[in-house]
């Protein structure tokens, strides 16, 4: 076999390393030349480099597919031990150390605590508590910086103390590695990876850690909310069991706390709670976000400014419930059939409504981080790996090689607010979203990138408050054109704001000769046809000259007498055919733009031949 086939079949068999030294001893066996076992040499060494990159690649993807479970964990969020437990269990495992665990901060002792081990042997390391700056872990847990030693008891850098020093060495522990677990700008734990022989860390292993840590915070954050939210539920069975032993009034309000739980619990939205409100306490409710946008019914304007939060206030024949800062409940009822126990009604369901809203964003805070960095890397990488890419998309049900379509918006609303909206956008539609400065980025299934960029520019001006302009183009079926598109996107909704069309959405293919100018691609055959397609057709079925009349028009200052010298024609023929033109480009053919985009569109067709 040829020296560099037996490379190949080797990479194709995933052999070991020792084994690529085969080829070059059996040719010196056998009394090659010496130049066959300086190429063979040659081939050695990139099989060799192949196979390491091979195996990197092989690494990357367990790590990415280690994320992609875990965010589904965070999705179905059900025991936070357990969620807990899986992370911590697949950091040992991904960075092949022989423990790892997890402290969190103890706000009332002012220290960190084992919450979570994988892989521990010892009781007294199982039970440690780790006081603020002290040891490595403690250090990180000050500092909110992530730290790692090949060889802990020979590294100065942290504060030894007897307790952990014990602790660790029952444990039998030399390398250690720790990130910090972050909500926002508060640590609330650390997450380390351990071995119990001296070895270093890579800046790859620490950020896959830092990853995981994200989750971990993420999935402690949501099991707080969830426990809020059954904090709720438990006033509301409290508040129904004291009802039933008060009046009617009372009783009514047991009804509504009693199906308002089973709604949540059954998955129900906001839309629920306010049906359930409005048949037991009559009249009719509107439900207002944190901005004053109506998520259920409308409220005329200044209704808000009566709002106290965590309080009910009456307004003539409304009642106003503000849970900040997350909603507001407006009801509109009877003044004189309302009591105590109405007001205990509403005030409960603001609070669910809250909850509910709190629970929906941070879940889709979760799953909007995953495809926003997904859309990150297409954008700025898409060459390097698109397989890899693609694959991600398709554990997240997107489908890269259908058509889809790049909408870029440009605002000055809230960013938060419009990452928010796009990531909801992008999740409904089965697309990908991401957040860049003030421009929202989409990538959207379809074909037809006029109406995306018109749908996102109406909607994300609506959810601002302010105009969003948006531009687009495709559609594309390979990710590696991901970052050309961006860019001529990007371009489209520069070129709207340019002109004075801010709120508006157009592909290059609706600007006209603007977007030839900014396409990436400057279709001139698209724009010609698109512009004169009508005209040149009736020519080529009747054998008429209506295009070369149409340029004499243009070109004798639009005079059909001096058309008609140019040509040698009766005037009067010239006005039948300009009103054939007429009748197959449609009325407003002679406006100043569009008659300077018939011009220029006549010019290419005549430079094209």
């Amino acid at each position: 076999m040829d020296g560099s086939l037996a490379f190949l079949d080797l990479l194709a068999r995933e052999a070991s390393a020792v084994e690529f030294e085969g080829p070059t001893l059996k040719a010196r066996a056998e009394g090659a030349s010496a130049r066959t076992i300086e190429e063979l040499e040659e081939a050695k060494l990139a099989a060799l480099k192949v196979r390491a990159l091979l195996r990197r690649r092989a690494r990357r993807e367990a790590e990415l597919s280690a994320l992609y479970d875990t965010a589904g964990d965070l999705a179905g969020l059900r025991d936070l031990d357990a969620v807990l437990e899986a992370i911590v269990h697949r950091a040992r495992q991904l960075l092949g150390t022989d423990t790892a665990y997890m402290t969190l901060h103890d706000p009332e002792r002012g220290d960190t605590y084992m919450r979570v081990t994988d892989g521990s042997i010892s009781a007294a390391f199982r039970a440690l508590r780790l006081a603020m700056g002290a040891g490595l872990g403690g250090l990180v847990a000050q500092t909110a910086t992530p730290y790692s030693t090949a060889d802990y008891f020979a590294d100065a850098r942290f504060r030894h103390t007897t307790v952990i020093d014990e602790a660790v060495k029952e444990e039998g522990l030399v390398a250690i590695l720790g990130v910090p677990l972050r909500l926002g700008q508060r640590v609330i734990g650390v997450l380390m990876a351990a071995n119990r022989s001296a070895r270093p860390f890579a800046q790859e292993e620490v950020a896959l850690l830092a990853s995981l840590a994200a989750h971990a915070a993420v999935a402690i954050d949501n099991a707080r909310l969830l426990q809020e939210t059954r904090n709720a539920l438990e006033e509301l069975s409290h508040a129904h069991r004291i009802a039933r032993e008060h009046s009617d009034a009372v009783e009514r309000a047991a009804l509504a706390h009693d199906r308002m739980t089973s709604l949540v619990l059954r998955g129900g939205g906001i839309e629920d709670v306010a049906a359930v409100v409005t048949e037991v306490l009559g009249g009719t409710l509107a439900v207002l976000d944190e901005t004053g946008r109506p998520l259920v019914g409308e409220v005329e304007p200044g209704v808000l400014d009566a709002a106290v939060p965590g309080r009910t206030v009456r307004r003539g024949d409304l009642m106003i419930t503000a849970s900040a800062p997350l909603c507001t409940l407006v009801l509109r009822s009877d003044p004189h059939r309302r009591d105590a126990a109405d007001e205990r009604i509403l005030e409960r369901a603001a609070l669910v409504c809250a909850l509910l809203l709190l629970f929906r964003r941070s879940v889709a805070e979760a799953e909007g981080r995953v495809r926003g960095e997904l859309l990150d890397d297409l954008i700025s990488r898409a060459a390097d790996d698109p397989q890899g890419l693609t694959d991600r998309a398709r554990r997240l049900g997107v489908d890269l090689t259908a058509p889809h379509v790049v909408v870029v918006a440009r605002h000055e609303g809230q960013r938060e607010r419009a990452a928010f909206w796009a990531s909801s956008q992008a999740t409904l539609s089965g697309g990908l979203a991401a957040a860049r400065g003030q421009e929202a980025v989409l990538l959207l299934p379809g074909a037809d990138p006029g109406a995306a960029a018109q749908r996102v520019a109406a909607e994300l001006t609506i959810s601002l408050g302010s105009p969003a302009t948006a531009g687009a183009t495709g559609p594309i079926t390979d990710p590696t054109h991901v970052p050309r598109a961006h860019k001529e996107a990007l371009r489209c909704a520069e070129s709207l704001l340019a002109l004075g069309r801010a709120g508006e959405g157009a592909s290059a293919t609706e600007l006209g000769f603007v977007g030839l100018l900014i396409g990436e691609g400057r279709d001139v055959s698209a724009f010609v046809t698109g512009t004169l397609g009508p005209v040149i057709g009736y020519d080529e079925r009747r054998g008429t000259a209506l295009l070369k009349t149409l340029a004499a028009y243009f070109g004798s200052g639009s005079s059909p007498s001096r058309t008609a010298e140019v040509m040698h024609i009766h005037v009067n023929t010239v006005t039948q055919r300009l009103d054939r033109v007429a009748q197959l480009l449609g009325d407003g053919w002679q406006e100043p733009e569009r008659a300077l985009e018939i011009q220029l569109a006549l010019r290419l067709h005549r430079l094209s031949g």
